[in-house]
């Protein structure tokens, strides 16, 4: 797999280059990941790749130009330039329904790229699909993940119809693009083969629809605390049985929401809900953990 970021700010990736992640996935040679600069796209002595927007208003716009030639180099051998416009959504896989045809009527004319299969442009920015566990699965499935940051005000909005599609990490706004493509670079690594231990994601929270299990390190008995018997008894199904309950249990207290729809991109057996699939063990060993803390945690 390859990954390209475009951005305006290359250095913001320097010390991402080096994470143990980026590196383990180069070593195996499970993922390649690469920094296009925009600005040596763009034009006149000071690279200038934003400008005032048309109507008045504050702020500035990244220009189309230089974007639309950085990803011509990004995506070099990989598509062919002509003017059949945009796919249609659904040779677009995992595209968002509707977003071919939007994304033509934004283009106007000229010179449009066609999609590849095995390759994704990706713009970041607000009015995108909310990242989430089932599409870093997603894309871990692709040959090449283009992922261009945004920045000031956005885009020049005759340069989205090359989208594949938008995407956006969250409700709010952040001063580019830069973080939310490191956080989509990192989902995306973890889940090729060999970056982690075999097996490992498959348990982590949202990965079937539901938060991680507590779980405790040495010492066993912490300021007067000590770790569920369950866990010291060495009965490995007791322990399965464990966490299945108490993924439920922390689930339940911290985000609910997760149990009233599907899984996260997976279905359990049936296709049932997390809540269905995990529903009668809930009380099975809960009296084995300390309650859960009433001012709110943070999910990982």
């Amino acid at each position: 797999m390859k990954i390209t970021v475009l951005t305006m700010c290359p250095e913001s990736f320097e010390s991402f280059r080096e994470s143990h992640i980026v590196k383990r996935a180069a070593a195996l040679g499970a993922a390649s990941f690469e920094v296009v600069d925009i600005r040596d796209f763009a034009e006149g002595s000071f690279r200038a790749v934003c400008d005032s927007p048309f109507g008045g208003g504050r702020g500035l716009l990244l220009r189309a130009e230089p974007v639309y030639k950085a990803l011509e180099v990004a995506l070099a051998g990989e598509r062919k330039t002509g003017d059949s416009g945009q796919p249609a959504p659904e040779n677009v896989p995992g595209a968002v329904a509707g977003h071919g045809e939007e994304n033509a009527a934004d283009a106007g004319t000229g010179e449009e790229i066609a999609a590849a299969a095995g390759t994704r442009v990706v713009f970041l920015m607000p009015g995108g699909r909310t990242f989430s566990q089932g599409i870093a699965r997603e894309y871990a499935g692709l040959s090449h993940l283009v992922l261009v940051c945004g920045h000031y005000e956005g885009f020049d909005w005759r340069v989205l119809k090359h989208a594949d599609e938008r995407l956006s990490v969250g409700d709010y706004i952040l001063t580019g693009g830069e973080l939310p493509a490191m956080t989509v670079a990192d989902a995306v690594l973890r889940l090729l083969p060999g970056c982690l231990k075999e097996g490992s994601a498959e348990e982590e929270s949202f990965e079937q629809g539901l938060l991680e299990y507590p779980q405790y390190t040495q010492p066993a008995v912490w300021r007067g605390e000590p770790v569920p018997e369950v866990l010291l008894s060495g009965d490995h199904g007791k322990v399965a049985a464990w966490r299945r309950a108490e993924a439920r249990r922390v689930t339940e207290a911290y985000r609910p929401d997760l149990l009233e729809g599907p899984r996260n991109g997976r279905s359990g057996p049936a296709g049932e809900t997390a809540e269905e699939t995990l529903g009668g063990l809930a009380g099975e060993t809960a009296k084995q953990t300390p309650e859960i803390p009433s001012d709110g945690g943070s999910a990982g």
